[in-house]
């Protein structure tokens, strides 16, 4: 089993990251082979100064080893350390329906937000199937809002395949038939982590960079109390129970519709982030009344540092080393390009590329 994943540098990581993503990656290094980079090509559609996009690149590196991941047990690498992928992402852009582009959900969301519907833009979701692709990926850890991509991956590695396979079946795409041929490029699955797959910002929608509504895992303490202080809350006196999510007062699980963001936010973070058993008590008050929503945002914020207190004292030694830090993204991108070159060959072979 090979798990890849990522996690754009286009900002200052956030507990969204940790709690939708990160956390799984750790997890998940004792489990599989697993390659994790930071996306800093896919970084440039919202980062244009070149000092600040090699700074949260960095960055990004540092806060991925500070939170647990072990480059013993799993390959960190930048993007751009292996250039394969794009020529990757310019092999399947021959097979990608347009059609497909413009129904993106990334595309058309950042566009609403006002984005520039540039090619970046737009074919970001060529670039993400080329990541997922090169590393022939069995599994990829990701948000709900990131199926689609998924679905697009194996869409064009299926027409790919087709066009450039011969006996190549897409119903029998490993080749198990007599006579069927297996494809040259692997059909990921999505693996969602369905506790956590939206986490809530401070003004209820996903959290976000776009959005400027996070909570940092590395940033300054003040701005960090500050930030969980300002969760958005409503008028319910201090001695009234609080409201709770519809799905969680109608005996659910789930969090709004097609995770969108939260109705009760404070409410689902301190879900997120409390032990179980700490939640079952915060949950019973929060019901009964008798505490103001202030109290719960102090139960959080000591969440917080019980939670990221350790990683925030290794990303400061981490940070201090820059040698060892490139030390780690060299040989993360060395075993990387391994892969890439060897699935490369077979691509160039199949489309008559020398």
């Amino acid at each position: 089993m090979r798990i890849l994943s990522g996690v754009q540098s286009s900002g200052k990581l956030h507990i969204g990251n940790y709690y939708g993503a990160i956390r799984q990656f750790v997890q998940l290094q004792d489990e599989a082979e697993s390659y994790y980079f930071i996306a800093n090509y896919h970084s440039l559609n919202e980062v244009r100064e070149p000092k600040r996009a090699l700074e949260l690149t960095r960055d990004a590196a540092v806060s991925y080893l500070a939170l647990g991941l072990d480059p013993k047990k799993a390959v960190l690498f930048r993007q751009s350390d292996v250039r394969e992928v794009l020529e990757l992402y310019w092999l399947l852009g021959v097979v990608a329906p347009v059609a497909h582009l413009e129904r993106a959900h990334s595309y058309k969301d950042k566009v609403a937000q006002g984005k520039s519907p540039d090619f970046g833009l737009f074919a970001y979701p060529v670039l993400m199937a080329a990541d997922i692709l090169l590393y022939s990926a069995d599994a990829v850890p990701v948000g709900k809002d990131q199926i689609q991509h998924i679905e697009f991956a194996r869409d064009w590695a299926v027409k790919f395949n087709v066009q450039y396979v011969p006996g190549y079946d897409p119903a029998d795409p490993e080749g198990k038939e007599r006579g069927h041929a297996p494809g040259i490029l692997k059909l990921p699955s999505a693996r969602i982590q369905a506790s956590t797959q939206t986490v809530p910002g401070i003004d209820g929608r996903k959290m976000s960079k776009s959005y400027g509504n996070t909570i940092d895992l590395f940033g300054d303490e003040k701005e960090i109390k500050k930030r969980i202080m300002s969760i958005k809350t409503d008028s319910t006196p201090v001695e009234a129970p609080k409201p709770v999510p519809r799905a969680e007062s109608a005996g659910g699980t789930e969090q709004a519709e097609g995770g969108k963001g939260s109705e009760v936010p404070l409410y689902d973070l301190l879900k997120v982030m409390l032990p179980e058993s700490d939640f079952r008590d915060v949950d019973a008050s929060w019901r009964a009344g008798g505490k103001g929503y202030g109290d719960y945002k102090k139960k959080l914020l000591e969440a917080y540092h019980a939670t990221f207190g350790p990683a925030r004292q290794r990303y400061a030694e981490l940070a201090g080393d820059p040698a060892e830090l490139e030390r780690i993204l060299q040989d993360g991108a060395n075993r990387a390009r391994e892969e890439a070159t060897r699935l490369m060959d077979k691509v160039r072979r199949a489309v008559g590329i020398p």
